[in-house]
């Protein structure tokens, strides 16, 4: 019984393999084209994504996809100063549409691993060969270009297009990193300095113009100082005083002499 159903089965799953085998249409998937092969001789032609014919046994259908594909990695170059630089780059590219055959045929349909690995890491070298530690840094910009120029050709003649390239960070030996850190810090040193002085030396010509402001001041009251205004003032207070003085004579004076005698009128 149990060897009545093993038989069966593999009965079944013959019959799917032949089914698979002869079977006289092939699918290409969204994402992809598709190249047929004619007892493995590729034909020219570029099959668009759907339902295809092809003859059973003689002929198979082979996916190319030309979707976006991301690849990243990392690798170690010398800067133009000879320090070691650890690069870690990500890139996002795909196949054109009208070089699957040639992607398939001659790349054995594995464009990461034959052409895009090597030509990463050989770019990356060669650029930054050509900027100091300290310029990959402060040039990040221009150089993540030169690595997408120095791409792109050599990419471009194998059917492949970048679509996006970023470098993801530049790694330094830790001596390198500690001068630079030194050299940062002294830089915010030398600025904090330089706004000090600035503000020292604004702060003391502002107490020279105030100085000078009084001074100034000085000399234009003692210019108009005159006898004339001095009797004029002393007018003045005679004046206030009499209007502040309320009509009454003093009863004492200082010592407890009466101010005045009364005189006996003359006969």
């Amino acid at each position: 019984m149990r060897n009545q159903f093993v038989g069966k089965l593999v009965l079944v799953a013959a019959g799917i393999a032949v089914l698979l085998v002869l079977t006289p249409f092939a699918i290409v998937p969204a994402g992809h084209r598709g190249v047929l092969t004619t007892f493995g001789k590729p034909s020219p032609e570029v099959f668009d994504e759907g339902l295809h014919f092809r003859w059973p046994i003689a002929q198979s259908m082979h996916l190319v996809g030309v979707a976006i594909e991301k690849g990243e990695g990392e690798g170690d170059a010398a800067s133009k100063d000879l320090q070691t630089v650890k690069t870690k780059v990500v890139i996002n590219y795909h196949v054109r549409p009208d070089a699957v055959v040639a992607v398939y045929r001659d790349l054995g349909n594995q464009p990461g691993e034959r052409i895009i690995v090597p030509a990463v890491h050989e770019a990356v070298k060669a650029v930054t060969a050509r900027y100091t530690a300290e310029e990959l840094i402060s040039k990040r910009a221009i150089v993540r270009n030169d690595i997408v120029d120095a791409l792109r050709e050599r990419m471009a003649r194998h059917g492949l297009v970048i679509d996006e390239f970023s470098i993801v960070s530049f790694n330094f030996s830790k001596t390198f990193d500690e001068a630079i850190e030194a050299k940062t810090t002294a830089e915010q040193l030398k600025m904090k300095a330089e706004r000090d002085l600035q503000r020292i030396e604004v702060e003391a010509q502002q107490k020279i113009a105030r100085a000078k402001a009084e001074a100034e001041s000085l000399s234009l009251q003692r210019q108009q100082v005159t006898p004339e205004l001095l009797r004029l003032r002393e007018t003045e207070n005679q004046a206030k005083a009499i209007e502040k003085w309320d009509g009454k004579l003093p009863a004492t004076m200082a010592g407890g002499a009466v101010p005045f005698i009364s005189l006996p009128a003359k006969q």
